[in-house]
């Protein structure tokens, strides 16, 4: 597995460089507030509920919070494999709105079916997840009326798989317990496939790294840094995004309510 992860890289990453050096890239500073939670029913099934809220600065302000980047919404269906894994269907809400130095020309909405599956396991002290994700994608479509004021026309649908290598690390403990510091750092490319991709295959990057404070299994906070790198569908422009993240992860456990 880790010599997959290797090739994997060495192919992607050199790839991406080529492809960035072509492209008019517009730096911009973001900031993402989001929850994450996966409640267990019963020993199999769970449910998935998830919200990210997205904002963007403002040139070379400091408030990386002042407008509307995203709004994203997450609902799924867990299922908890015998040999640890987990796979999970669900629906997306995600609405994109004007912002940056190359904004779209209207705030549009995007309806996702994703389908996916994680794999975790261990060397050493280091937990190591595997997220192999699958998105359907409808997206909301606009284009200039005759009054001058842009039309909805309609949703384009959209192919993506995303793979997402992450690795924890305990720093404050020998092992991952209750009230330890830990380090998170993950990396994951999208890649669009099939009809209307338009010109390129990567959609985009993101290579993130946090310190979190695990308080249970079921809560831990993290704040960190993520570089978002984003090719816009004209092949032209893209985005690298400095992306300050704070992030919750709370786990309601439905099955000790039963006891």
């Amino acid at each position: 597995m880790i010599r997959k992860l290797i090739i994997l890289c060495v192919t992607i990453f050199p790839a991406m460089h080529t492809v960035s050096s072509q492209k008019i890239i517009s730096p911009q500073n973001h900031g993402w507030i989001m929850y994450f939670g996966n409640h267990k029913i019963n020993d199999r099934w769970g449910l998935h509920t998830e919200y990210q809220w997205r904002r963007a600065g403002r040139d070379e302000s400091a408030n990386v919070f002042q407008d509307w980047q995203q709004s994203l919404l997450r609902l799924g269906l867990d299922y908890y494999a015998k040999n640890q894994s987990q796979w999970t269907v669900g629906y997306g809400w995600i609405k994109t709105f004007e912002y940056g130095d190359q904004p779209v020309s209207h705030s549009f909405n995007e309806h996702r079916i994703w389908e996916q599956f994680i794999v975790k396991n261990k060397l050493g002290r280091v937990d190591i997840q595997h997220r192999y994700r699958l998105e359907q994608r409808f997206v909301e479509q606009y284009k200039l009326g005759i009054a001058g004021v842009d039309e909805q026309i309609g949703y384009a649908f959209r192919n993506r798989i995303r793979y997402r290598v992450m690795i924890t690390l305990p720093l404050s403990h020998k092992e991952m317990k209750d009230n330890t510091l830990f380090l998170s750092i993950y990396d994951e490319p999208f890649l669009g496939f099939g009809k209307g991709i338009g010109k390129n295959i990567l959609d985009q990057n993101r290579l993130y790294g946090a310190l979190g404070w695990r308080f249970t299994k079921d809560f831990n906070l993290q704040l960190g840094y993520m570089n978002q790198y984003v090719v816009k569908a004209d092949g032209i422009k893209a985005e690298r995004n400095h992306t300050l993240q704070l992030s919750m992860t709370y786990n309601f456990n439905f099955t000790k309510t039963k006891q």
